[in-house]
């Protein structure tokens, strides 16, 4: 089977009055789960991607064979031009979204001896800029009847992390990202109400990063109050309940089992082991 990777064709069959989500970084590990998840409850998908075609393409074959409709739509989120394209593009191919999930994320290591202006400006690019062009432009597709009728309304779902409540100075850039779109989040949700709602959903440690090892993953997992953090079913769940919640906005759900409570003085990474 051979998958579009943009708008030119959409595989699956259609619905009278479809759930659009847009998911960014949708090819992969906690997007592609996400993106099966919303299938699964009945959403057709977007499924956005940077560079992984071959993964965004099997993805949109898996929805289909749920028997949901989906596309592949790539963007670089640091290039404003292609991030404005995302939202008509979904449009145009499956109808108007409800739903952006935030997922992508730059996550590279630097340190305050480390940084500077172009890892920075990069993280601020992808992990900030990306989600508010998103926000601006889901608000302006938004019929202003959903002012008045909720059942028009969209709502934003921002992934951000548990470290932003148990602090450490690791992956400097990628951390002050986040709590730039934390914060936007608070200032989006009073800017854009009523016809968009804006979360946040902050996971703690979910998937073994490719340098970490089996054994440093299993025991960082256990060092929480539930002894195990998030899990990808975890995640979805969360994504879900924060997308079909019409009474919740401004706020954050953090799904971590509970890592955030203990204390640490170093990203997780560094404490467990590579």
């Amino acid at each position: 089977m051979t998958v579009p990777s943009d708008t030119s064709a959409v595989l699956g069959r259609p619905t009278a009055v479809p759930r659009v989500v847009l998911i960014t970084g949708a090819a992969r590990r906690i997007g592609c789960e996400l993106a099966l998840g919303f299938a699964r409850r009945g959403w057709d998908v977007a499924v956005h991607y940077g560079k992984s075609k071959p993964e965004a393409d099997e993805v949109v074959a898996e929805i289909v064979a749920l028997g949901r409709r989906a596309v592949a739509l790539q963007a670089d989120l640091t290039v404003e031009a292609q991030v404005v394209r995302l939202v008509p593009d979904c449009t145009a191919a499956l109808g108007r979204p409800v739903c952006i999930v935030n997922n992508a994320s730059q996550f590279d290591e630097d340190t305050a001896q480390s940084v500077g202006y172009e890892h920075l400006l990069s993280h601020m690019a992808a992990n900030v800029g990306a989600p508010l062009v998103l926000a601006r432009m889901l608000y302006e597709a938004t019929p202003e009847a959903a002012r008045s009728d909720e059942a028009q309304r969209a709502v934003v779902i921002n992934v951000l992390d548990q470290k932003l409540y148990n602090m450490n100075p690791d992956y400097l850039s990628y951390t002050l990202s986040k709590a730039a779109l934390q914060t936007a989040t608070v200032a989006l949700a009073q800017a854009l109400a009523p016809k968009l709602r804006v979360v946040g959903l902050a996971p703690g440690l979910t998937l073994r990063s490719a340098d970490q090892t089996p054994e440093g993953f299993a025991e960082a997992h256990r060092v929480t109050p539930l002894g195990r953090a998030s899990r990808p079913e975890d995640i979805v769940a969360a994504a879900l309940y924060l997308a079909e919640a019409a009474g919740v906005t401004g706020t954050t759900l953090v799904v971590d089992g509970g890592q955030h409570l203990v204390p640490s003085p170093r990203d997780v990474m560094f404490l467990t082991g590579v």
